[in-house]
């Protein structure tokens, strides 16, 4: 059975795609260059690593795992089962923080850092405070800033959201666990499994960190600052009262670009 079939009958959704992927990482080749090379021409070190490959993606470890980094924003971050895998969607948000000019943000619970990172990457004159509870995703977060050469206006350090957090910011951010405790059951093995359970749900209803953002975020913003989280696609009105609840005048709902609600963006006044 080749590594393409093999990889659909394990239900991933594209394996074409993937086999390419892993068949180039083995290689050491860039993926544009699959096509020069033939797995039954593959060098016994070659095929013996990309069969090992392939043997963990049929058990769902995701691609990004496997070869260490994921693409975000036109960046590659190094990645691991420390953190949670960068997603398009995410993107919404970068967008939407680049629309007005910043010189300082804070990314709650920045995980790999590719939000704070590409900001400060984007923004060349910008200082930014990075936060985790996890120290692994410090560290993770710590070497994308050297990687992508923001680190010396990044400081990145532990903490439980705005615990250990002072000052204040022109932009806050984050994409923190949003699952329910009750949807973790029907989500992908990729994510189920491989990627922190910490930063996907908060074991409740999804909704505690929005709940903390709303409630301190106005203490570390400055005049006129903003507050841009993202959401879970049917959570659009319920974090728009939260914010609103807490005193926040002015909240908008921001959209993907399949239509779905992504992200909250709030103003104090």
């Amino acid at each position: 059975m080749t590594a393409t079939a093999r990889l659909r009958a394990a239900g991933v959704d594209d394996p074409a795609r993937d086999a390419r992927v892993l068949l180039a990482h083995a290689a050491r080749i860039d993926a544009t260059r699959v096509t020069l090379i033939a797995p039954e021409d593959l060098a016994p070190d070659i095929e013996d690593r990309f069969e090992h490959l392939v043997s963990l993606r049929a058990i769902r470890v995701p691609v990004s795992h496997l070869v260490g980094e994921r693409a975000f924003y036109g960046r590659r971050f190094k990645i691991s089962r420390d953190v949670l895998d960068p997603r398009p969607e995410t993107e919404t948000l970068i967008e939407a923080a680049l629309a007005v000019p910043f010189r300082s943000v804070l990314d709650l619970g920045t995980g790999s850092g590719c939000i704070l990172v590409t900001l400060l990457a984007e923004q060349p004159d910008a200082q930014g405070v990075g936060v985790d509870v996890s120290a692994a995703a410090c560290l993770q977060a710590s070497a994308n800033a050297v990687l992508h050469q923001v680190s010396d206006r990044t400081d990145i350090r532990q903490s439980d959201w705005f615990e250990n957090v002072k000052g204040r910011f022109d932009l806050i951010v984050s994409n923190p666990p949003y699952l329910a405790a009750d949807e973790m059951q029907d989500v992908a093995p990729e994510l189920r499994e491989h990627e922190p359970r910490l930063a996907l749900t908060d074991e409740s209803d999804g909704l505690s960190a929005y709940r903390i953002i709303a409630a301190q975020a106005q203490d570390h913003l400055t005049p006129r600052g903003r507050v841009l989280v993202e959401i879970g696609w049917q959570q659009g009105a319920e974090v728009k009262a939260i914010f609103e609840s807490c005193g926040w005048t002015d909240v908008a709902v921001l959209s993907d670009l399949d239509g779905r609600d992504r992200v909250i963006l709030a103003h104090w006044a």
